[in-house]
């Protein structure tokens, strides 16, 4: 691949001569504060002039930058000095998966580790569980007080968990405050497994340590990506745990995907490490999010 050079004209911004000490307008000072201004990875600008994304694009553009310039350090692409990070090309993408193949190494787990692991996480080995469950839902949304939100989850919440409090006043609850089309029915999901509902809440019901905590109202509330949740269980399917050797691929996978995960993080956090970084934070990456 060719090199890429861009090329600015000497005279000013706005037609005025750049010669001497001081500029003829003040139009170089402010191109220079507007630049200094702009999220950047070792002087190169992630956003046009002007442009806006949300943290996690900026994220994104931030890696996708800060591997490009790695690969270019190594002879894997052109050098290059563009006035902003360049979308990745076929050619950028496959110098880049080479660049990681090589510098992010994954072990192959052994079976004691694996075996390890079944038992840790058993409770994600197991086919068939089911609960009966309502909720009432105080749902998140722009603009709307958490903190004032919280409280009334609380308060909700405590009235449901006091000793003597009506089977049917959850359901009176979950018509009057729950912001999910359920609070019609009373809060009423029927029976769901953990894929059948939002992964934190899957999370909280089936897979932690305290998951089998019996029938009733969920002791604490449950976050998710939609608000906080009051949960009640009615009625509980244990279902059947697989055995090591029917989940012993499944879990392998699992366990390089994991480590890859954790080398990616380490191998990204060495490279901001040793970069410039403006106006832009990696910490939490764990990908290279160049697609």
């Amino acid at each position: 691949m060719n090199a890429t050079t861009w090329e600015t004209s000497p005279s000013g911004c706005c037609g005025g001569s750049t010669s001497g000490s001081t500029s003829a307008c003040g139009c170089a000072t402010e191109a220079t504060a507007v630049e200094a201004e702009r999220p950047s990875v070792n002087g190169i600008p992630l956003l046009a002039p002007g442009q806006q994304v949300g943290p996690d694009e900026l994220r994104q553009r931030a890696v996708a930058e800060l591997l490009r310039q790695e690969a270019v350090r190594l002879g894997r692409l052109s050098a290059m000095r563009p006035p902003v990070a360049p979308a990745m090309g076929e050619a950028e993408q496959r110098a880049i998966e080479a660049l990681l193949d090589e510098a992010v190494t994954v072990p192959v787990p052994d079976e004691g580790a694996m075996r390890r692991y079944y038992v840790a996480h058993h409770r994600h080995f197991v086919v068939g569980q089911a609960l009966h469950v309502r909720h009432i839902l105080f749902a998140v949304t722009p603009g709307v007080n958490v903190h004032a939100l919280a409280q009334k989850a609380e308060g909700v919440l405590l009235e449901l968990c006091r000793q003597g409090t009506p089977e049917a006043r959850f359901a009176e609850l979950a018509r009057q405050w729950s912001n999910c089309p359920s609070g019609a029915e009373g809060g009423e999901l029927g029976w769901i497994g953990p894929d059948d509902c939002a992964p934190e809440l899957a999370n909280e019901l089936f897979f932690q340590r305290d998951a089998a905590w019996g029938m009733g109202v969920h002791p604490r509330l449950v976050h998710t990506r939609f608000g906080l949740h009051i949960v009640q269980v009615l009625g509980r399917r244990p279902g059947r745990t697989l055995e090591f050797d029917e989940v012993r691929e499944r879990i392998g996978l699992q366990m390089r995907q994991q480590a890859q995960a954790t080398a990616l993080r380490q191998y990204l956090a060495v490279l901001a490490g040793q970069a410039d970084l403006r106006g832009v934070d990696l910490e939490g990456a764990s990908s290279p999010l160049v697609q």
